[in-house]
C-alpha cells in the first residue's frame, strides 16, 4: 500500500521574522487558509489515509504539528532527537512504514511546497506508484520543468523516454513523460542555469520521491552501510520500552547527509518524471511573492499595504497593522509583532545572517 512521509523539520530562516524556531514555515499559514503543513496533508486527498501518513519532525515540534493535524495519532508524528539530514529522516520513515507493512510504498515529500492542482499531482503520484510497482528497484522522482535561470535549486539532467508503460488503476498508461536520469546537478551559477534551462533537457529537483521502502533502505545500506546500521538497531527497538532511548543514541551518532548525496546521485535505475503540475518551493519571500501575484508596480503585499512610488517591493503585515512604504524600491518588508525587518531584496539571501547574528547577542526572544 501507499504510505505518505512528509519531511517537516526546517527552520525556514530566510523566514524571519515570522519563522520562528518554536512555529517555522512549514507551521505558518503564509498566503491563507491553511499552514503549509496542513496544505501539504490536504493535497494527498484520498492517496494516504491518516493512519498511513507520517511526519518526520524536530522533537520539539511534534506538539504543535500534532495541534494543527488532529486527524492524526500522535505516534504517526515522529520526532527526532536532532538535525541530520533527509537520508537518515527517510531511512527513520522507512523503518516505521515496514513494522506494518513489510511492501510498503512510500511517496516522500517536503511540508513547505506550494503545489498546484492537487489532482495533478495525485495523477503523478499514481503514476509513480505504476511505475514501482511495475519495477520495485526502481526510484521515482519529479522534475519541474524551469521557468527561469534558478540559481538556488539543483537540477535534474534527463535521459532517454522510459519505454514501459504502466496500469494505473487498471488503466493503461503510457509514460511520455518519465525519463531516466542522467545525472543531478548541483546549484549552479547563473551562466550554468541560463545553459540547463536552454537545453531544455533540465529539471528543477522537486525533492518529491516514491519508492518501495525497502528499496531505499536497501540502497542505505549499499551506499551509507554506517548510517544502515545505526537505523537497523533503531528499527528493531520500535514498539520496544528502551526505544526512546535506542533513537537517542543511535540516531544523534549518525553522520548527516541529504538523499541526493547519500543516494540518488549514485543509484540506478532512477526515473524522472516530468510533473504535470505547479510548484515552488516557498524558499524566500520572493518566492512568495512569485505565488501571490503582484500588482501594477510590481509590488507584492500580504496584509494591509499602502505604497507611494513604491516598486519592485515585498510587504508582509497583516489586516490590522498598516505598513507605508514610501520612495521604496526592491525592498522586502515584514512585521510582526515584535520584530520588523527592513531588507534589500536583492539581499534576501542575507536574512539567515541576521539569525545568526541574533543568536551571537543572545537574543533568543526574537529566534
Amino acid at each position: 500500500m501507499l504510505h505518505a512521509v512528509i519531511m517537516a523539520g526546517g527552520s525556514g530562516t530566510r523566514f524571519w521574522p515570522l519563522s520562528r524556531v518554536a512555529r517555522p514555515k512549514q507551521l505558518l499559514d503564509l498566503i491563507g487558509g491553511r499552514t503549509m503543513i496542513q496544505a501539504t496533508v490536504d493535497r494527498l486527498g484520498e492517496l494516504a489515509a491518516a493512519e498511513r501518513t507520517w511526519i518526520i519532525t524536530n522533537r520539539s515540534l511534534t506538539l504543535p504539528i500534532a495541534e494543527q493535524l488532529p486527524e492524526l495519532a500522535r505516534e504517526r508524528i515522529v520526532g527526532e532527537p536532532c538535525k541530520r539530514d533527509t537520508a537518515p529522516a527517510v531511512g527513520l520513515a522507512a523503518q516505521f512504514v515496514l513494522r506494518d507493512d513489510p511492501d510498503a510504498t512510500l511517496v516522500v515529500m517536503p511540508a513547505d511546497h506550494l503545489i498546484q492542482p492537487p489532482e495533478a499531482f495525485q495523477a503523478a503520484i499514481r503514476q509513480a506508484v505504476a511505475l514501482v510497482d511495475a519495477q520495485p528497484e526502481t526510484l521515482v522522482t519529479f522534475g519541474i520543468k524551469p521557468t527561469y535561470a534558478a540559481e538556488t535549486f539543483g537540477y535534474i539532467e534527463r535521459g532517454p523516454t522510459r519505454s514501459q508503460r504502466s496500469e494505473i488503476r487498471g488503466q493503461d498508461v503510457n509514460d511520455a513523460n518519465a525519463f531516466e536520469v542522467a545525472r543531478f546537478r548541483e546549484k549552479p551559477a547563473r551562466s550554468i542555469a541560463e545553459e540547463y534551462v536552454a537545453s531544455g533537457k533540465f529539471y528543477w529537483n522537486s525533492g518529491i520521491f516514491v519508492w518501495k521502502a525497502r528499496t531505499i533502505l536497501d540502497a542505505i545500506a549499499l551506499y551509507e552501510p554506517e548510517m544502515h546500521e545505526y537505523l537497523r538497531t533503531i528499527g528493531a527497538a520500535i514498539g520496544q520500552p528502551n526505544f526512546a532511548s535506542v533513537l537517542d543514541r543511535d540516531f544523534t551518532a549518525i553522520r548527516g547527509k541529504s538523499i541526493d548525496f547519500a543516494v540518488m546521485e549514485r543509484y540506478q535505475p532512477v526515473a524522472v518524471i516530468e510533473a504535470p503540475f505547479k510548484w515552488d518551493d516557498v524558499g524566500s519571500w520572493q518566492a512568495l511573492a512569485r505565488s501571490v501575484g503582484v500588482d501594477s508596480a510590481g509590488n507584492a503585499a500580504l496584509g494591509k499595504h499602502l505604497g507611494i512610488r513604491t516598486t519592485g517591493s515585498i510587504v508582509r503585515s497583516t489586516n490590522e497593522h498598516l505598513v507605508v512604504t514610501l520612495g521604496m524600491k526592491d525592498c522586502i518588508v515584514v512585521h510582526t509583532p515584535d520584530a520588523t525587518l527592513v531588507a534589500d531584496k536583492q539581499q534576501e539571501e542575507a536574512i539567515r545572517d541576521v539569525v545568526k547574528a541574533l543568536e551571537e547577542r543572545g537574543w533568543r526572544d526574537y529566534l
